[in-house]
């Protein structure tokens, strides 16, 4: 295949679950797979905006995803519409799993962002997670949660996420 080829990108549907449902579903462009991690990218996929009050979700961003086959999160750099880093969000997830068309990724409720600048990071939904009841019925995974989200943390105040995405 030459430079110029233009060849279409490779689609995927992207599948989130949390509590044995499907949350969302939404396409995406499959930008690389490694056989580790997956790098997708798609719009922003919620309806309408989603105020997070330290960040707005809304429809024009862009999110660039990055998944793994190996490890307990996804990291999804968010741009708006013209172009501007807002920061990462970051989900707590089983590894993922592509099957056929579909990248099926688990979400165990504990998420971590932070804002471009890097001056805000924040835990959230540790409340949804105790509340999930995840500890009692899973707990090798609920300690695999945990241990990711504090390690993702720690990356995100020391260094950022530019050479875990690199």
């Amino acid at each position: 295949m030459s430079a110029n080829s233009a060849e279409p990108a490779a689609q995927v549907e992207v599948v989130l679950v949390k509590g044995g449902r499907t949350k969302i579903r939404y396409p995406a462009e499959l930008l690389a797979d490694d056989g580790v991690r997956l790098a997708v990218r798609a719009p922003w996929a919620g309806a309408g905006v989603r105020d997070f009050g330290f960040v707005r979700f809304e429809p024009g961003d862009l999110f660039t995803e990055y998944y793994w086959r190996d490890r307990w999160y996804s990291v999804k750099e968010v741009r708006a519409g013209d172009g501007t880093v807002k920061g990462w969000y970051c989900d707590i997830t089983r590894p993922a799993v592509l099957s056929g068309g579909e990248l099926v990724v688990e979400d165990l409720d504990l998420d971590l962002w932070r804002s471009a600048d890097g001056t805000d990071v924040r835990r959230l939904d540790e409340d949804e997670f105790a509340e999930s009841g995840l500890a009692e019925t899973d707990p090798v995974a609920a300690s695999a949660a945990v241990a990711a989200l504090d390690a993702l943390e720690t990356l995100a105040r020391e260094q950022g996420f530019g050479a875990l995405l690199a």
